[in-house]
């Protein structure tokens, strides 16, 4: 049985609240009676841990559209904005509202935001980039990176709150088996979005709203996932995890050891995203630290495990503007959601 250990602060999270935060980054929609068992506590209990957090914005499950058939090979970009003086909330308010800028993160160094803009092809992604972002009032300067190879995405970051037992058990939950990808129609995008604010909405309910039945919606969604072209993940504010601090590398690596050095990059635990990009530097590195002071040492351990990469730029994070389609607040609790619809035409409402 696990201990509801008491917590220090208003919104801190207690050991069940971290199990639990874990599980559900390792299985989203696992029903609250399937994880009951595993973390040792009353499914009724674990469902209002879980409102409970997702009330106070403290954790949340986004599903978001990916993978082959749903994204062109050249739709996402990491894009370095500069702002005039003085005007980056207001900025970061309005590029808030951009469907199509998934992220936004407020940096220190050479950039003062940091956005990842999705679009359903490489033309709307052009259109969002040279048309869209460039007309917000205040921005003076963009400079685009396109990923080349996703690494580690930032989804499958991981709390350290299971032991390798509890770990195994959610393991062990029975999969869909993966199935080839298809053009997504109509009726998948709107199932998309149904689950984008709320990756755990039920059958019955996600039916009710798309005016279907429960089987099709079960059906329809075993698919996407099968395929990859549904993602869930589980955030939590990092504010609440133990490693508050976010760093972001810009490293060049030679081109012949890329693959090898980010593998091994990837598999030390606080490495949240990494991947291969075009430009000078060729890998960007994210990754979650307990202290800003574990930077430095952390430049140090990777000079001596890779002697021939180079750190051309770092940044850290002020505050996090969004995440995948999560409206964040200061103290990074979730606050609201822009719809993912990146499908939707980048140039409507230009004007607004």
């Amino acid at each position: 049985m696990r201990e509801s250990k008491a917590a220090h602060g208003p919104d801190a999270l207690d050991e069940l609240d971290l199990a639990l935060v874990h599980a559900l980054q390792l299985a989203p929609r696992a029903t609250w009676s399937g994880l009951g068992p595993v973390l040792g506590v009353d499914p009724a209990t674990l469902a209002r841990r879980w409102r409970r957090l997702e009330a106070t914005g403290a954790a949340w499950i986004t599903c978001h559209p990916g993978g082959p058939g749903t994204l062109g090979a050249t739709s996402v970009a990491l894009v370095e904005v500069q702002v005039a003086p003085g005007r980056i909330p207001e900025v970061a308010t309005a590029l808030a509202r951009h469907t199509h800028a998934v992220n936004i993160e407020y940096l220190t160094g050479n950039r003062d935001l940091l956005i990842t803009a999705i679009a359903a092809d490489a033309d709307a992604l052009a259109q969002y980039l040279q048309v869209r972002l460039p007309a917000v009032p205040g921005i003076t300067g963009i400079r685009v990176q396109l990923p080349i190879r996703l690494y580690k995405d930032s989804g499958s970051w991981r709390l350290r709150a299971l032991d390798r037992r509890e770990r195994e058990q959610l393991a062990t939950a029975p999969l869909p088996p993966a199935s080839a990808a298809r053009g997504l129609d109509d009726d998948d995008r709107a199932l998309l979005l149904e689950l984008g604010p709320d990756g755990r909405l039920g059958t019955a309910e996600l039916a009710r709203r798309l005016g279907t039945t429960g089987v099709t919606v079960a059906r329809r969604l075993s698919r996407l996932v099968a395929s990859g072209q549904a993602r869930f993940r589980c955030e939590v504010a990092r504010s609440l995890t133990g490693w508050p601090v976010c760093m972001t590398w810009w490293l060049r690596v030679p081109a012949a050891e890329l693959d090898e050095t980010a593998a091994r990059l990837t598999a030390l635990g606080d490495v949240r995203m990494c991947c291969a990009v075009t430009g000078t530097a060729n890998l960007v590195v994210v990754v979650w630290l307990r202290r800003a002071s574990d930077a430095p040492a952390l430049e140090v351990d990777w000079s001596r495990r890779f002697p021939r990469l180079g750190v051309l730029d770092s940044a850290m994070t002020i505050q996090v503007v969004k995440r995948m389609g999560r409206v964040v607040g200061p103290d990074g609790h979730g606050t609201g959601f822009v719809p993912l619809d990146i499908w939707s035409d980048p140039l409507a409402g230009i004007d607004s």
